[in-house]
């Protein structure tokens, strides 16, 4: 088995006639949490459209332990092993939050310790208690926690977490981060889009930055808490 998770080979990607993602290459290794930081509008979120299938790319390769799937379609590219936790949580507001996880549940053959409603309720003790509740009356935390176990229960060997942090209170972001943690400890790999820098680094092995949609900085997280021009240049703190 490849060592890579997953690697993107000079992906260049458009919106109509605007050129969005331009030679994007990086890559994710097995068990590792990469975070892909930029200012708003970098690109952050055009590239996971484009690893989910979302925004086919024009040209370049997108890989999966090896195997490609650029241009596949995003339920043939989550039935190979990538879970999305989107950008303001997009839960099924309608459906109770037993039926949003029940939509999204996929077996993976060969799976050590698959996600099933047990394993994500012991994740999210709240969910276990709104069980049988109409999704769109949880709170912001709770969405988020659905969220993420609705992607879960997909058993992704992938999982693609975009802006996980977003509009949640401080408390709720630390219990965020915790999940993604014990995430990562049991050797899930991940790519963080994350504005919450502290929680980032936090989180994170390896950092991609992107600016324009084009990667401007690759290194792991040690070396970019130090440099502080790359972090006032692309991300404006300091």
């Amino acid at each position: 088995m490849a060592t890579e998770a997953l690697t993107l080979s000079r992906v260049n990607a458009l919106y109509g006639d605007s050129h969005v993602l331009h030679e994007v290459s990086f890559s994710l290794p097995a068990g590792r949490v990469l975070a892909l930081l930029g200012r708003n509008g970098a690109g952050k979120t055009t590239c996971m459209s484009a690893i989910i299938g979302l925004l086919p790319p024009r040209d370049g390769q997108i890989s999966l332990f090896g195997e490609t799937i650029a241009r596949l379609s995003p339920e043939a590219i989550s039935r190979r092993g990538v879970g999305l936790v989107p950008q303001g949580r997009r839960i099924f507001q309608t459906l109770t939050v037993r039926e949003n996880l029940l939509v999204a549940r996929q077996s993976r053959p060969g799976t050590a310790k698959p996600w099933t409603f047990g394993r994500v309720f012991d994740l999210f003790p709240q969910l276990q208690k709104r069980a049988q509740q109409i999704a769109g009356s949880l709170s912001g935390g709770e969405q988020q926690m659905l969220a993420i176990g609705r992607a879960l229960m997909g058993n992704p060997r992938v999982l693609l977490m975009d802006e996980p942090s977003e509009g949640l209170a401080p408390r709720i972001v630390t219990e965020v981060g915790q999940t993604i943690a014990r995430l990562k400890q049991e050797g899930l790999s991940i790519v963080l889009v994350e504005q919450n820098v502290k929680l980032a680094f936090d989180l994170a092995d390896d950092v991609i930055m992107l600016n324009t949609g084009r990667v401007v900085y690759t290194g792991g997280v040690g070396a970019l808490r130090s440099d502080e021009g790359a972090l006032t240049q692309h991300l404006g703190i300091f």
